[in-house]
């Protein structure tokens, strides 16, 4: 069956996360190891580790996916940028190691105007120098589509292989599909038929076998919009069925779905989290 949760906020210490996320009776969690704003954060001390690896124990809460920090773009054309980007990304899979984490989601970066086909070259170059450099961490590199938004690399599903064949170590990296990015790039989830044709796509062009994580979101924007906002599920342009497909697909059963909604609701500002994973909850059919 498919596991259930959302990112969870690190205020006051990293196993806060899993305190959050035990608070709402979630089955996986997404987090940052740091504050996301900042290049590098201070050193997890080691009563913290402890702490995090004890709360993961008590609470059930697998796997455990982090999400590196948005400044980071291997993709930069700018030699100084992209030295600081590899060093922060090298950093976080020493965090996630540290901390026992096994998934690190990234978004693969923006080209800047330099091109699609430097920067899938360049991304897929930097991923491999960053694993063989931290080859002992046995972090595994999540690349996630992207809604293709400025100069966005991701937005294609051969933007992905093309990046995970230039790294060529196919046991530490996989895939993150976020339904939200994948629908305003112009891939169309909201009927049966357009959820086979799109997933036949990704079989054909990555292989559903590297797919280890789901973004379950909804959609503010059109389809093909190459806008990322995100809506509560239901909500948006894309609709509850397509979220029924995901989650009733066979191949796809043991994957952690993670909600990256708004926490509120604008008009009751009521906290949003149980809400939606209520929702795709329901949306699984269970065996009577």
């Amino acid at each position: 069956m498919p596991k259930i949760g959302a990112h969870m906020s690190i205020a006051g210490g990293v196993s806060k996360a899993l305190d959050r996320g035990s608070e709402l009776g979630l089955d996986t969690i997404q987090m940052f190891t740091k504050n996301a704003n900042q290049w590098r954060g201070r050193s997890v001390t080691d009563e913290e580790r402890q702490r995090f690896i004890q709360r993961k124990a008590e609470t059930g809460i697998d796997p455990i996916v982090a999400h590196d920090s948005y400044l980071i773009n291997l993709a930069s054309p700018d030699r100084e940028m992209f030295a600081r980007s590899l060093t922060a990304f090298e950093d976080e899979m020493d965090r996630c190691h540290q901390l026992g984490i096994r998934y690190l989601v990234m978004h693969p970066g923006g080209h800047l105007g330099a091109g699609e086909e430097r920067g899938v070259e360049q991304i897929g170059e930097a991923i491999r120098v960053a694993l063989l450099e931290k080859d002992e961490t046995g972090v595994q590199v999540i690349l996630e589509t992207t809604a293709g938004q400025g100069t966005q690399i991701g937005y294609r599903f051969e933007h992905l292989r093309d990046i995970m064949a230039k790294v060529n170590i196919p046991q530490r990296i996989g895939i993150c599909v976020d339904t939200c990015h994948i629908f305003a790039a112009g891939y169309d989830i909201r009927t049966r038929q357009a959820y086979e044709e799109t997933m036949a796509e990704f079989d054909r062009v990555i292989g559903i076998g590297n797919l280890s994580v789901i973004h379950a979101n909804d959609s503010k924007r059109e389809l093909g919009s190459r806008v990322d906002r995100h809506e509560h599920i239901g909500l948006g342009q894309i609709g509850e069925d397509a979220f029924s497909f995901f989650l009733n697909d066979p191949r796809l059963s043991n994957l952690p779905f993670i909600l990256e909604t708004p926490k509120t609701s604008p008009e009751t500002q009521v906290p949003m989290d149980t809400v939606n994973v209520s929702r795709l909850r329901k949306l699984i059919r269970r065996k009577p």
